[in-house]
């Protein structure tokens, strides 16, 4: 069995500066993450080893301590202000691609434009994405077009895991349906997220099992295991090595391995290790 590890994996910049940011925090004192600082177990694990402790953000009463940090995902301003006002001290790990996807819908709304944000509804991103911005308009599938309201305008960005080929899908379908509208998108997808969709595909043509590595409830990890079972490859995706199968390989020639953005490097080295035995 030969291993194929992807030419692009794992953590990104934003998840390592995140994670940097608030261990250097919680080394000056007890410290509050607002949410998971990253939606991966193995990394929520490693914090509480740190004496880290969890909070909401969307609750002020959530943090027994007056340091608290904001994760990778970002916030809106409004509660950024809220925890502030409240005697807080901030640590503000929102990723910069982040930043720049918060940026975009704010100009967006400054021109007149009516915000309409590609995502899930309920992930944290987005939800700050919108904090600001009520009358904004999120939406994820052709289905949801009806819930965007007529308006000579309509300003679209995209929470920055989704898969860019999805999200353009999705515009032309606006178009359609918004005929007499100006559309205007805002490419914020981040580069991270298209280096490894693009990676998984390589990996896809010439493995006949692939391993994706990372959190559950992590987006842009699900939407690697979603593009890899598309392209008609047997995929498993884990988040630790314990939960790898043999059975998985057997009579497998080529075995292709990646990982989310938010998958610390000691878990991929784990994976690689118990696969490596497996091929032996």
């Amino acid at each position: 069995m030969k291993l194929h590890l992807a030419q692009h994996y794992g953590m990104c910049f934003g998840v390592r500066d995140a994670l940097r940011a608030t261990h250097a925090a919680a080394m000056r004192g007890p410290v509050t993450t607002l949410g998971q600082l990253v939606h991966n177990p193995v990394v929520e694990a490693h914090l509480k080893t740190l004496g880290v402790r969890s909070g909401n953000l969307e609750q002020l009463d959530s943090s027994s301590t007056r340091r608290v940090v904001i994760t990778a995902h970002g916030a809106s301003d409004r509660h950024r202000d809220a925890w502030r006002s409240s005697g807080h001290e901030i640590t503000d790990t929102t990723c910069p691609l982040v930043r720049k996807a918060h940026a975009a819908l704010s100009m967006l709304v400054e021109e007149g434009y009516h915000p309409v944000v590609i995502g899930q509804r309920q992930h944290v991103e987005v939800r700050g994405l919108i904090g600001d911005y009520p009358q904004a308009s999120v939406l994820l599938s052709a289905g949801e077009i009806g819930l965007i309201p007529d308006h000579a305008r309509l300003g679209i960005i995209s929470q920055t895991t989704q898969p860019l080929d999805a999200v353009l899908q999705l515009i032309e379908a606006i178009k359609r349906h918004h005929a007499a509208s100006e559309v205007r998108f805002v490419d914020t997808v981040c580069h991270p997220t298209k280096q490894r969709q693009s990676a998984l595909e390589e990996l896809c043509r010439s493995c006949e099992v692939v391993i994706i590595i990372g959190g559950r409830n992590s987006n842009n990890t699900r939407q690697l295991t979603d593009k890899a079972r598309e392209l008609g490859v047997r995929t498993h995706q884990v988040e630790t090595a314990e939960e790898l199968e043999p059975a998985w390989f057997a009579d497998v020639r080529d075995v292709g391995v990646t990982a989310g953005t938010s998958t610390m490097d000691e878990t991929i080295r784990a994976v690689m290790d118990r696969l490596q035995c497996m091929a032996a």
